[in-house]
């Protein structure tokens, strides 16, 4: 089991554990299946339904490959455009339970996608995923050479988690929120911003509470606020609960 630190961009670590080999590999073979699916089924359709072999066998040489081509395109891009808009995961990692993240703390970009896209050719289409493999197991944060050029890394999202580790607060029925700009931040900020407060609180990082504070302010652009910074941030929250988990009626 690895342990990944990742440095936020609130300056706090927060430890994840990267997926195992064996994850990864069983995610790899899901979305392999898939992909194969995929291209019986668009053959099935295509030569045999709609016979467009007859129509291809006609045509000269590049236009054949060019068609040819664009049907099977999914296959190629499939694990860059699972991973663009599945948040870090394809079918199988989703499956697996495992994802990708930037090891910096920020979130994930299309460019780190297709960096790790790219270097597939080299990790999996050689040698049989043997560099991949070894890389992994060697690597201390259990990266391809994808991952290493592309600042990522993937981790387990198995880890049992209770609601304190969640951005989920226990609020009463009768609760007021006090802030209703919270709502200009994501999950991903409100995440972050709970590991932050937790383990500040915790280790009475109070120098951290009013950095953290100061940002909360300034991206939720709020004019006045009251209490201390602990009670401030306690308070964003449970706003953000409110207005997100569905604890009102708009």
């Amino acid at each position: 089991m690895v342990e990944l630190q990742i440095n936020t961009t609130q300056n706090v670590n927060i430890n994840f554990i990267a997926a195992s080999v064996g994850e990864r590999i069983l995610a790899y073979i899901i979305d392999f299946i898939i992909k194969i699916a995929y291209v019986v089924v668009v053959y099935q359709i295509t030569f045999n339904l709609f016979h467009i072999d007859d129509i291809v066998n006609g045509m000269d040489d590049w236009s054949r490959i060019a068609i040819l081509v664009s049907f099977y395109l999914p296959v190629v891009f499939y694990s860059l455009l699972f991973e663009t808009f599945l948040d870090g995961q394809t079918i199988g990692k989703r499956i697996m339970k495992i994802k990708v993240v930037k090891i910096d703390g920020y979130q994930a970009s299309l460019a780190d996608y297709l960096v790790r896209w790219f270097f597939r050719i080299i990790d999996l289409n050689m040698m049989s995923g043997i560099i991949a493999l070894i890389a992994i197991v060697t690597s201390k944060k259990s990266q391809r050479l994808g991952d290493m050029t592309a600042g990522t890394s993937v981790i387990t999202l198995k880890n049992n988690v209770n609601i304190s580790h969640t951005i989920l607060e226990e609020l009463d029925d009768s609760y007021v929120p006090t802030y209703p700009n919270v709502i200009k931040l994501s999950d991903n900020d409100a995440r972050i911003i709970k590991e932050t407060f937790v383990r500040a609180k915790a280790a009475r990082d109070y120098e951290t509470l009013v950095k953290l504070r100061t940002k909360i302010i300034q991206v939720v652009e709020i004019k006045d606020f009251n209490g201390s910074d602990m009670e401030f941030v306690d308070t964003i929250l449970k706003d953000y609960n409110y207005y997100t988990q569905g604890s009102f009626v708009s």
